[in-house]
C-alpha cells in the first residue's frame, strides 16, 4: 500500500491538492469520521478567510458575516451534491456509494476551501486598488459590479480544479474512464447550479453600496444568480 494512505491530520492536505491517486482511492474506500471532520474545519478556515477578504470592501460587520457564510456556502453545496450524486454515479456506470460519494464531493471542496484561502491576500490586493464605498455612486456601483464578477471567476476556477483533482481517483475508483468523466462532468454542472443558488439565496457577500449591510436579505428568494451575473456584466462592458 502506498505510504501516503497511512497521513494523518493536516499532512492529508498536501496529498489532496497533489491529487495522489493510490491515498486518495484508499480514502474513498474506507470513510473515516476523524477525516471528515478535518475537512469541514479547513472549509471553514479557508472559505471562512475568503469570505471576510471579499467582504472587507463594503464593510468590517459584512467580512464578518461573510466568513460565516461563505463556509455554509460551501457545506450545503456539498451536502446537496452528495445527495445527488449519490443515485447519479450508479445510473452513469459508477459504483460508489453515498458515503463514498459525500466523501469525494468533500474531498473535492476541501481543495476549493484552501485554493480560495489561498487567494484571499489576492482579494485584499485588489479590494485595496479598487474605489472605496464613500466614492460617486456610479463609481462606487461600477466597484461593486467589478468585485462581484471578479469574485465569481476566482470561485468558479476554485470549483473546476478542486473537481478535476478528483477525476483520476474516480477513474481508479470505478476502472472506467468514460463513466468517471460523465459522473466528473455532471459533478461539475451540478456544483454550478446549486452553489450558484445557494449562494445567492445566503447574499450578500460584497454587499452593495446602495443597500444596509444585513446577514441575509429579505427577499433570499427574488431573482437568480444569473440574471444578477448578467446585469453586473453588462454594467461593466457597456455602461
Amino acid at each position: 500500500m502506498d505510504t501516503h494512505s497511512h497521513e494523518s491530520g493536516l499532512r492529508q492536505i498536501p496529498v489532496l491538492l497533489r491529487g495522489e491517486t493510490d491515498s486518495i482511492s484508499g480514502w474513498l474506500a474506507r470513510p473515516d469520521t476523524r477525516r471528515v471532520a478535518l475537512y469541514i474545519a479547513v472549509i471553514f478556515a479557508g472559505a471562512g478567510l475568503y469570505g471576510a477578504a471579499v467582504g472587507f470592501w463594503r464593510a468590517p460587520l459584512q467580512a464578518v458575516y461573510n466568513a460565516i457564510k461563505f463556509p455554509l456556502v460551501v457545506l450545503l453545496t456539498t451536502l446537496a451534491n452528495a445527495l445527488i450524486n449519490g443515485m447519479l454515479a450508479p445510473l452513469l456506470g459508477l459504483d460508489l456509494r453515498f458515503r463514498q460519494s459525500l466523501l469525494a464531493v468533500l474531498m473535492s471542496f476541501t481543495v476549493v476551501a484552501v485554493i480560495l484561502g489561498s487567494f484571499s491576500p489576492v482579494v485584499l490586493f485588489i479590494i485595496w486598488n479598487t474605489p472605496p464605498m464613500g466614492a460617486d455612486p456610479a463609481v462606487a456601483a461600477g466597484a461593486h459590479s467589478f468585485l462581484l464578477v471578479s469574485q465569481v471567476a476566482l470561485v468558479a476556477f476554485a470549483g473546476v480544479v478542486g473537481n478535476l483533482r478528483l477525476w483520476q481517483s474516480l477513474r481508479r475508483l470505478g476502472s472506467n474512464n468514460n463513466a468517471a468523466r460523465k459522473v466528473m462532468l455532471a459533478w461539475l454542472a451540478i456544483n454550478l447550479f446549486l452553489g450558484s443558488q445557494i449562494s445567492w439565496m445566503l447574499r450578500p457577500f460584497v454587499g452593495a453600496p446602495y443597500l444596509p449591510v444585513e446577514f441575509l436579505r429579505h427577499d433570499i428568494f427574488a431573482g437568480s444568480f444569473y440574471e444578477i451575473l448578467f446585469n453586473h456584466m453588462r454594467r461593466l462592458l457597456f455602461e
